[in-house]
């Protein structure tokens, strides 16, 4: 798995690499949680990538539990996605023009989210919950939205206030370059907290346009929203005629078939959000998204409603030609079945050999999203998670480096394991945390 011998001579070294990208780019990464501020050393320069694993510029294999942030749930490299892909390529890049493959798309999405009746695509997460939270205040005439502590939503100037993240990694509470007019009417509370939401409905119901929430935080590791605090959520956006959008950039056909929303849907009779924001599997690791609602919301966008949004890349026929090959792999039969239990065997294996050596670690799973924390029980809110052992997760991450695992280079990120990892893969990485744990 570590074998340096083929590396060819002449090309540069990760060390080298980073060097020539501080240069030219910020921090020489292009977005902040590719870097390893948080955790030391050196950012490893993906050169390729195959099934459960990534190698890197100087030859090195990683088993892989990033994935990309979660798009690549059938693995790198997946037979019928290439060819899907390679076949759209041929036929043109980008048209600015509708296609049919955008709609065969849309109507996949929506035949398993049952939530939503019409949708549109856009190109990154960041957009698609920024297009999501203008659509609710037009749809609603409201002003006020509701955050929770420690979620991210992506970029957007509104939706950086405590956010999780690459801002957690850098102990950013918010971001600079947002003026606090643009921010005034956000309100932040705490994960889990029943209390905080009820005195924020009690104080400010009649303003809120929606409430926008992770159902399960993935920027701030994994943390679950408890059902009860969903129900009440639910309960308290209708009663006062808010909206509830559920971010499922990451979650969304991740966790389940039907996404977070049908797991809430199973405990909570009549359950749905009532806006959704969708990422990563949807583009099977191409720029794609989507956001969606019911038909009488979804048509105050423009060219029907008064709500503007567009993109020129909206919808490109690459992207949804990838799209469309995951989530018709993702829906033969057993597929979840199989995902979830070989998850759940490695955040198993995980905390068992941590306890095996005396180290205390909480670990969860849904689907193909993972989390652990070096703390005696898991996390419920952001305050919880930043108190757990930032200093050994650290070294944790840089001896499972050296062995040849791939974990997410900062304490606050989710995890993720694809139909191509093997009981081996698993294995493997049990066996290597048992030997780091013990050096910890």
């Amino acid at each position: 798995m570590n074998d340096h011998s083929s590396f060819p001579r002449g090309k540069l070294t990760n060390a080298q690499l980073f060097e020539r990208a501080q240069k030219v780019i910020p921090g020489g990464v292009n977005s902040p949680v590719r870097a390893f501020r948080a955790v030391g050393g050196t950012p490893r320069f993906i050169a390729r990538a195959e099934g459960p694993f990534i190698i890197d510029a100087e030859g090195k294999r990683y088993i892989d539990y990033i994935g990309s942030w979660g798009p690549m749930i059938l693995g790198h490299g997946h037979p019928a996605v290439l060819e899907a892909v390679q076949k759209a390529a041929l036929d043109g890049f980008s048209f600015g023009a509708p296609t049919e493959r955008e709609v065969e798309l849309a109507e996949e999405i929506l035949k398993l989210v049952p939530s939503m009746e019409q949708l549109r695509l856009v190109s990154s997460g960041t957009e698609a919950a920024m297009s999501a939270l203008r659509l609710a205040r037009g749809a609603t005439g409201r002003h006020k939205i509701v955050k929770f502590e420690g979620c991210y939503h992506g970029h957007a100037d509104a939706l950086l206030v405590k956010a999780g993240s690459g801002l957690a990694t850098f102990g950013n509470p918010t971001s600079a370059g947002v003026p606090p007019e643009v921010v005034q009417h956000t309100l932040v509370l705490e994960y889990n907290n029943p209390e905080q939401l009820d005195e924020v409905f009690a104080l400010h119901g009649a303003d809120i346009a929606c409430v926008v929430i992770e159902p399960i935080a993935g920027n701030m590791n994994f943390v679950r929203a408890a059902v009860p605090f969903m129900k009440q959520l639910r309960e308290l956006c209708t009663r006062h005629g808010a909206m509830l959008m559920f971010d499922e950039v990451m979650t969304g056909f991740r966790v389940a078939l039907g996404s977070a929303q049908s797991l809430y849907a199973r405990a909570i009779p009549g359950f749905e959000p009532d806006i959704s924001v969708f990422g990563k599997v949807i583009g099977g690791g191409m720029p794609l998204a989507a956001f969606g609602a019911k038909r009488a919301v979804m048509q105050q966008l423009a060219p029907l409603g008064p709500v503007y949004q567009a993109g020129t890349l909206s919808g490109n026929p690459v992207a949804t030609a990838c799209g469309l090959a995951t989530l018709r792999e993702i829906q033969r039969p057993g597929f979840f079945d199989a995902l979830g239990e070989r998850t759940r065997a490695l955040v198993d294996g995980l905390v068992a050999v941590a306890r095996e050596t005396g180290v205390p670690l909480a670990g969860d799973c849904e689907g193909g999203m993972f989390g652990f924390f070096f703390a005696d029980s898991l996390p419920q809110n952001y305050g919880a998670v930043m108190a757990t052992d930032r200093e050994r997760f650290n070294r944790f991450f840089h001896g499972m480096l050296d062995a040849g695992v791939y974990f997410a280079p900062a304490m606050y990120e989710a995890g993720f394991v694809s139909a191509a990892h093997t009981e081996r893969e698993i294995a493997d990485t049990v066996a290597a945390a048992a030997k780091t744990f013990a050096s910890l």
